[in-house]
């Protein structure tokens, strides 16, 4: 524990907690008294009686219908420093291609590796679990963890992390039996709450195991994972359905279950639906609800610069920021078509 609870971590995990958000509220009321407040979490978590606040939930609404659980700012410190301690142990342990919440990964470069095997396979099999951070289990993920990290109190400190979190996500789960259950399977403690950055982290952790079986078990070359979507290829559909069968009862393993209705073998040269595009050996295309959302939001920030709301610097901001995105696929015409809805004038604000 002394490592997380150390000064040079905490200033750390502040910097990193703060970076972008300094402007908002309660961070602001954090930095006014960072010292103090840094000092209260210091011997908290040396004193081993750290507890975490209370959330503030709230829902998104694209690309779906989310149940965010937001924490106080003095815990999402904690959550920084924690994690600084803790993935340092765990990065050499994760397969190559696991990409969601990682430096060096993410999206593009998940759509780029996707890409890469559909020109060298003929099939792919996509999986995704059915409300993954709802359901991941707490004792199987303490358990993960405590393989690898060996400071009880460090384990300690993740176990109350976990307990603070435990059902916030109760409404958005359907009940899942698996074999050996009871009735008492109803009470096991599960769930993640999306918006910590431990919980990013921890979902890597939980879902490892499953990458190495994967890659060493199964001995797939073609698989790569961003959080809960999964794809392997293959140049043998009746291989990939032997896969299949073998993933999702290892992920029984882990109390988690797959949509079936997607998880389909398909040639690659259909598309391959993927974080939000459709890769195709030769090409990439946006999904079409990406392009309605696109010109729904960037109208929205159009009007609100129109009327005075915003600067036009933060109206361009976006525009820049959803082109950058979806650069990344054969987007030019709707580029064009989205950004052709604008009526361009004056700034508002100096007529």
């Amino acid at each position: 524990m002394n490592d997380v609870a150390a000064w040079p971590n905490l200033l750390e995990a502040w910097r990193k907690a703060a970076r972008g958000k300094r402007t908002r509220r309660a961070v602001a009321a954090f930095e006014h008294k960072a010292a103090d407040r840094l000092l209260a979490i210091h011997e908290a978590l040396r004193g081993g009686n750290w507890q975490p606040g209370n959330y503030t939930h709230f829902h998104i609404h694209a690309p779906k219908v989310r149940r965010i659980s937001a924490a106080p700012f003095a815990d999402r410190v904690v959550h920084h420093a924690l994690c600084n301690v803790m993935e340092p142990l765990f990065e050499p342990q994760f397969i190559p291609d696991s990409y969601a919440n990682r430096v060096g990964k993410g999206t593009h470069r998940a759509v780029d590796r996707l890409q890469y095997f559909a020109r060298r396979y003929r099939y792919v099999l996509r999986l995704d679990v059915v409300k993954h951070f709802p359901s991941i289990d707490h004792e199987i993920l303490l358990a993960t963890l405590a393989r690898t990290v060996a400071d009880p109190a460090i384990l300690k400190l993740a176990a109350r992390i976990l307990e603070g979190g435990d059902r916030v996500l109760e409404s958005e789960y359907e009940m899942a039996y698996f074999p050996g259950d009871n009735l008492l399977a109803v009470l096991r403690p599960r769930g993640l709450p999306i918006g910590n950055l431990t919980s990013q982290f921890w979902s890597n952790c939980y879902m490892n195991p499953l990458d190495q079986f994967v890659k060493r078990e199964l001995r797939v070359t073609g698989w790569l994972r961003y959080v809960d979507d999964m794809a392997a290829f293959s140049n043998h559909k009746e291989e990939l359905w032997e896969w299949k069968a073998a993933i999702v009862e290892r992920l029984e393993r882990l109390r988690l279950t797959v949509h079936e209705g997607s998880a389909q073998v398909a040639p690659v040269t259909a598309g391959i639906p993927w974080l939000g595009f459709v890769v195709y050996p030769a090409h990439r295309r946006l999904k079409a609800r990406k392009g309605v959302e696109a010109t729904r939001r960037l109208g929205e920030r159009f009007e609100a610069w129109r009327s005075g709301l915003i600067t036009f610097g933060e109206f361009d901001a976006g525009v820049q920021g959803w082109i950058n995105h979806v650069r990344y696929a054969d987007t030019w015409g709707l580029r064009n078509e989205v950004l052709d809805r604008f009526v361009w004038g004056p700034d508002p604000r100096t007529g």
